[in-house]
């Protein structure tokens, strides 16, 4: 369940959740998505984060025995979501057993913190004018990406992690405190590869 911290953060409303419960029911029905590709635990994968932005909290079982749950991605859908903007898009399977394989490979429980999940297309026009960091077509407007550190770990150490995976894009920015993951291709930018990643 989504925690909040704060008198700005509002419980979320019934149509809310129906709106994002709805979303991760669609997500389910999109062919190609119950096999994502990652070899991750195979009972159960679970996720928890903190949106450094809303103060929010989120630990989820979103897999369990064979099966996607479609009540916790919308929890998780709920927490990515364009805060700016306040607009919700389901989040690529992918990138969320992506995030449990580079949980595991850091051998920590501690929560992703979020940076920057889904983004509106609005809202990175905004960010893209006010940044050379922030692409154009960037994979954030289509719930492919995601900007995290993680307490007790380096970035160089996330990083790393993450690019040892060989999946999906990696960028590494040190100066703002968080590491770009993605469902996108294989690339890495914000400095040298610590390895060449192994294509698993």
């Amino acid at each position: 369940m989504v925690e909040r911290t704060g008198a700005d953060h509002e419980i979320i409303s019934r149509r809310s959740f129906l709106k994002t419960s709805a979303l991760a029911a669609a997500q389910l029905a999109i062919p190609g998505v119950a096999m994502a590709g990652i070899h991750v635990a195979t009972r159960r994968r679970l996720l928890s984060f903190h949106n450094l932005h809303t103060g929010e909290n989120l630990t989820t079982t979103y897999w369990l025995d064979g099966e996607y749950v479609a009540e916790e991605l919308a929890r998780v859908n709920y927490i990515l979501r364009d805060f700016r903007a306040n607009e919700i898009k389901p989040i690529d399977l992918k990138l969320l057993d992506l995030l449990v394989a580079l949980r595991q490979r850091l051998g920590t429980s501690q929560p992703f913190q979020i940076i920057s999940g889904y983004r509106s297309p609005q809202t990175n026009a905004m960010l893209h004018a006010n940044s050379e960091g922030v692409a154009v077509h960037s994979l954030h407007i289509e719930g492919r990406a995601i900007d995290i550190c993680v307490e007790g770990r380096s970035l160089e150490t996330l990083r790393g992690a993450a690019l040892s995976l060989g999946r999906g894009g990696v960028g590494y920015y040190p100066k703002t405190g968080f590491v770009h993951v993605d469902t996108g291709r294989v690339r890495w930018w914000g400095g040298a590869p610590l390895a060449r990643p192994r294509l698993l």
